[in-house]
């Protein structure tokens, strides 16, 4: 009966504290679906984060809190962590992430991450002289850099920072852009509280440019024939996918190797809709964990009043990992599965060792 009442508070006191922050946040900009810069930043990565779908900002650690709330760095689990993963995404794109960490003792936690997408199936390159393709194909380039920084600044405020680079190609014209994540988390004690907060994606607009936004003419007054100009078309700049986050987690001890850990998160977007996540971890002695979560949008009014429904592409997610130390290094296996609308389920497969 004690237990009960122990996770009828702890998620009467997550959902409060979800319900006021999205009250008093501002809904994004609807009319903004589909425009923002470097998309692929909203993408997650690791197997664990995407397992509870970002329900977990507040108590994320180690090296999977680079991508959701980079304070959690600062309890890093190892003095040296690595972690590789690869996700299947949709349209047989393919999502590829590397990142180190290493703990400098009073100094903080430094880390360190790369993120590629990759493209199954090459497009044909077309011009005017040859619309039907040149023979040559040619694919996307879509690279994101970072450098994280973490540390504790007291026994239950951890602070964390990370600065990113975005590169991104299609044939010769390109765009370089960088963005700053900030992150908080507070411990509460004892008590198995946890807060977070973490704006991501701050930074300048982005714009493509380069010579394939070259168009030629010949020179206004000159006779036919004479040797075309380039005049390079000038195109819109667009801004980066910025998020303000804010969650909430409870730890619930069942016994000395059982505890289950309940979590939700407001995300306020400057892009589209606002969403609320909700997530349940099962952790049995640190070794085997079960997990899964589920996220949704609310819906919204129109200008003219019609109610519409907002259609997630996205639906509950799932997951399992496994964690077994081998003498000094422990190593981990992860897996989850969200199930997508439209298209076949996303997958991630992950891999983390500490030494």
């Amino acid at each position: 009966m004690k237990l009960y009442h122990k996770i009828k508070q702890a998620a009467k006191s997550a959902l409060i504290f979800t319900l006021l922050f999205g009250s008093i946040s501002f809904a994004g900009d609807r009319s903004k679906y589909g425009t923002s810069a470097a998309p692929e930043l909203l993408i997650p990565v690791g197997s664990r984060g995407t397992s509870l779908g970002g329900s977990m900002i507040s108590s994320i650690s180690g090296i999977d809190a680079m991508y959701w709330n980079p304070a959690g760095l600062s309890t890093l689990n190892s003095k040296t962590e690595v972690l590789a993963s690869h996700m299947k995404y949709i349209a047989d794109i393919n999502i590829n992430y590397v990142a180190g960490a290493v703990d400098l003792g009073g100094m903080g936690v430094l880390g360190a991450s790369l993120k590629s997408l990759s493209f199954s199936n090459n497009e044909l390159v077309t011009t005017l002289a040859s619309p039907d393709g040149t023979g040559e194909t040619w694919s996307p380039t879509y690279l994101t850099t970072s450098i994280s920084y973490a540390r504790k600044m007291s026994d239950k405020i951890l602070f964390g920072a990370t600065v990113k680079v975005i590169y991104e190609q299609i044939l010769t014209v390109s765009s370089t852009g960088f963005a700053v994540d900030f992150g908080l988390q507070y411990l509460a004690g004892k008590s198995g509280l946890k807060f977070g907060v973490a704006l991501k994606n701050f930074g300048p607009s982005m714009t493509f440019d380069g010579s394939g936004l070259d168009q030629y003419y010949e020179p206004s007054g000159t006779p036919s024939g004479s040797t075309q100009e380039p005049r390079r078309v000038t195109l819109q700049d667009f801004s980066l996918p910025t998020t303000l986050e804010l969650g909430i987690s409870y730890d619930i001890p069942m016994g000395k190797k059982n505890n289950v850990q309940l979590s939700t998160t407001f995300q306020n977007n400057n892009f589209s809709s606002d969403e609320y996540r909700f997530g349940l971890e099962y952790n049995y002695s640190n070794y085997v964990f079960l997990r899964g979560a589920y996220a949704f949008m609310p819906d919204y009014k129109t200008e003219d009043g019609i109610t519409k429904k907002d259609q997630s592409l996205f639906g509950p997610s799932f997951g399992v990992g496994l964690q077994y130390p081998f003498g000094t290094v422990r190593l981990g296996l992860d897996y989850s599965y969200r199930i997508t609308e439209k298209f076949n389920g996303n997958q991630w497969f992950s891999f983390t060792m500490g030494f």
